[in-house]
C-alpha cells in the first residue's frame, strides 16, 4: 500500500519516518497526475502554512483533483492541512475544501514562541505549532480527542483532522499514523469489494 503526502509546502519529511515504520509506501505529491494516480490509497495534508498550500494548490491545478481524491479515499489533514480540510475558516476567513464539518479559527493557541507539547492519542507527546481551534463539530464528525475541552482529533467519513502535529512525536509509527493506515486499508478493501 502506498500512501501519498503534499508535498508543496509544510512538514513533509517527518512523516515519512512514521510512514515507513507502519510499513507502508510512500510517494511525495506534487502534481495532479501524481494525486490521480490509482496505486495512492490515502493522503496526508501536513502542518505548515495553508494559505502558501492554498496558492500552490491553485497554482499547479490540483484542486479539482484533491476534490475527486477526497470523494473516495481517505485524507488526513494536520494542522494546516485541517485548516484547509475545514467547512469554514476565521481570524481570518479564507478559502477550505469542506471535507469535514468543522468550523476553525486559526492560531488560536498562540503564537510559534507560544508553542507547546502534552501527551495526547496514546503519545507520549505531541506539538501545538500555532495551531487551529475547533470551534464548530457538524453533527456526523465524530470527537476523538479533546485538550482543555477543545477537540483536537476528529473524523468524518473517510476522512480525519488533527490540530496538533503528530509527525514530531519520537514514537514511530506514532498512534495517528497508525490509526491513518488502518483507515487506509480499510477503504481500499471496501473499495475492492465493491468492483
Amino acid at each position: 500500500m502506498k500512501i501519498g503526502i503534499l508535498a508543496l509546502q509544510g512538514a513533509v519529511e517527518p512523516h515519512l519516518m512514521h510512514l515507513r515504520a507502519a510499513g507502508v509506501d510512500v510517494e511525495l505529491l506534487r502534481t495532479s497526475a501524481q494525486l490521480a494516480s490509482p496505486d495512492i490509497a490515502g493522503l496526508i495534508l501536513p502542518g505548515g502554512e495553508s494559505t502558501t498550500m492554498l496558492k500552490l494548490l491553485d497554482r499547479f491545478d490540483m484542486i479539482d483533483p484533491l476534490h475527486r481524491f477526497a470523494s473516495e479515499k481517505p485524507i488526513w489533514g494536520i494542522c494546516a492541512g485541517s485548516i484547509l480540510m475545514a467547512k469554514k475558516v476565521s481570524s481570518p476567513e479564507q478559502r477550505s475544501f469542506s471535507f469535514i464539518d468543522v468550523d476553525v479559527e486559526r492560531n488560536s493557541y498562540g503564537r510559534q514562541l507560544e508553542s507547546f507539547s502534552v501527551p495526547l492519542a496514546g503519545n507520549s507527546e505531541v506539538a501545538f505549532i500555532r495551531a487551529p481551534r475547533i470551534i464548530r463539530v457538524g453533527p456526523d464528525v465524530v470527537v476523538k480527542e479533546n485538550f482543555n475541552g477543545d477537540p483536537v482529533w476528529v473524523s468524518e467519513g473517510l476522512h480525519m483532522a488533527t490540530t496538533f502535529h503528530p509527525e514530531l512525536c519520537p514514537e514511530r509509527p506514532s498512534t495517528l499514523h497508525r490509526e491513518f493506515v488502518q483507515r487506509c486499508e480499510k477503504a481500499m478493501s471496501l473499495s475492492q469489494k465493491s468492483r
